[in-house]
């Protein structure tokens, strides 16, 4: 239990003063107009409550990933909690706090437009299409996710029997609704609610386990175990616990919803509290959930067992009616369920909002919504019919990789305007270091390069990166260039 403990306390402490920290740097102002006031449109650009625009922020990050994510993490033993403490506070909240300010900063910007303004046309194009892409992925794994726990919860737990393919088919007619519709009409009325239910269901769960008779809480762990690499399987920890464990600790997915929120906070001063403070909440529900699954089974050979024969959607499942009874845990198995459902509703509507921005198009107008969405729910569809499998290990890389994107920019950000970089810069060279590696080492996504050599490439790669981005004009240097164009074209 000290374990879980600390943890929980250096991530709570971490708000407080990295996160002001980060603030500081940003350099927020409370008098200028965020987007919410100066575009309000009644559709996207839609002023809301701090405790609103918050609760939407955590239930739009926060899918399966923090959930399933750590469940698979767990199999490493207690390592997997300390990259969810220290890739939270040092990568994943400053990332989300940048994606979500410098979209702010930027008019409510989607991230390809942020990227391209300080990275340039040739990123902006390729973040447009790798946006696109990871959202769809996003979009498929928070239906089938979902469907799968619902269809199982509802053919076990009643008379009724259904086929997954009626809940798939449901939960796209919700999703094609909450995407067009405007944004305070579903998502900002009821999704507080949600969130509330998600936080409540998260701490009573690892309440049941401290207070079980049957479990104790992180009690089968010496402290040696706390750094080591104990999988039952024998994979390896580097790097695929960083793409294994993404929300939680850093996600890319989160930089493509950070700007639905830009769009209805009301004042920059919430940005650490809506932006860096929901990823806080959400390492906290990581660290809950891969608590629950290194406490609930015996051993790590047990928990292997319970992923293989039903994924971590069984863990889940398991645990939430193993502690909770049949009340109990249906109302836990079913604030799981809201998670990707209210992640997937929003990863379509970021999808409709990056094209429109793409091809200059109003979203006033529902018939304008719906040009951008219904293609987007067509290509969901027939995803949807590829092996879960496939997709979810394709959206780790994906996700990343996006991630990866979003630091950079923030770091040509810092840069450009002569602040401390090496807050972004840092957690960019570590993190392009693990995709490259990963896309390198892997045999089923990638080149099935040995991890050394692997390795070897992605910290160069990584290196090579930074020193581009290090040397980028200074914004005085742009301006100077700027005016003495201007000079020499009025001669």
């Amino acid at each position: 239990m000290f374990w879980f403990l600390t943890c929980v306390a250096a991530l709570v402490g971490g708000y407080f003063l990295y996160g002001t920290l980060i603030e500081k740097i940003f350099h927020i102002n409370e008098k200028r107009q965020t987007p919410a006031h100066s575009q309000s449109d009644g559709v996207d650009y839609v002023p809301m409550s701090t405790k609103k625009v918050y609760l939407v922020q955590l239930l739009n990050i926060a899918g399966v990933g923090p959930i399933f994510g750590p469940i698979m993490g767990a199999l490493y033993g207690p390592a997997a909690m300390l990259w969810i403490v220290v890739g939270c506070i040092f990568a994943g909240a400053v990332h989300d706090y940048f994606s979500g300010m410098l979209s702010v900063r930027n008019g409510g910007a989607s991230i390809p437009t942020i990227t391209g303004r300080y990275l340039g046309n040739g990123a902006k194009h390729f973040m447009n299409i790798f946006a696109i892409v990871l959202l769809l992925l996003v979009g498929v794994v928070f239906v089938s996710a979902p469907a799968g726990m619902i269809t199982n919860l509802i053919n076990e737990q009643t008379s009724l029997s259904i086929s997954m393919t009626t809940t798939v088919s449901a939960i796209f007619i919700y999703y094609i609704v909450a995407t067009i519709v405007p944004v305070d009409k579903i998502i900002g009325r009821f999704y507080p609610l949600f969130g509330a239910l998600l936080l409540f269901m998260s701490i009573s769960l690892i309440t049941a386990v401290a207070l079980s008779s049957d479990h104790t809480l992180m009690g089968n762990f010496e402290a040696k175990d706390m750094l080591s690499n104990l999988n039952p399987n024998d994979m390896p920890l580097w790097p695929a616990l960083f793409i294994t464990i993404a929300c939680g600790a850093i996600s890319g997915f989160h930089a493509t919803q950070s700007p639905l929120m830009a769009r209805c906070m009301e004042n920059e001063r919430n940005g650490r509290f809506v932006f860096y403070g929901a990823m806080i909440g959400e390492g906290i529900i990581a660290l809950i959930w891969c608590a629950i699954a290194l406490s609930f089974f015996d051993s790590l050979e047990s928990l292997s067992q319970a992923v293989n024969s039903g994924g971590p959607g069984n863990v889940v499942y398991s645990a939430s009616f193993g502690l909770l009874g049949v009340f109990g845990g249906v109302i836990a198995f079913l604030g799981v369920v809201i998670l990707p459902i209210t992640s997937g509703d929003t990863a379509f509507r970021s999808s409709r909002l990056i094209l429109a921005e793409y091809f200059n198009l109003e979203q006033k107008s529902l018939r304008s919504r719906l040009m951008m969405a219904v293609p987007l729910f067509v290509i969901g569809g027939i995803l949807t019919q590829v092996d879960f499998g496939i997709i979810w290990r394709y959206f780790g890389f994906a996700n990343q990789t996006t991630a990866v994107m979003m630091l950079w920019t923030a770091s040509a950000y810092l840069v450009r305007h002569n602040k401390i970089h090496w807050i972004t810069t840092i957690p960019a060279v570590f993190m392009t270091t693990v995709v490259t590696s990963f896309i390198l080492n892997s045999a089923s996504l990638g080149f099935g390069l040995p991890i050394t050599i692997s390795t070897i490439v992605g910290i160069a790669f990584s290196l090579l990166v930074s020193m581009y981005i290090i040397r980028l004009p200074k914004q005085s240097e742009i301006e100077s260039l700027n005016d003495n164009a201007a000079v020499e074209k009025r001669a």
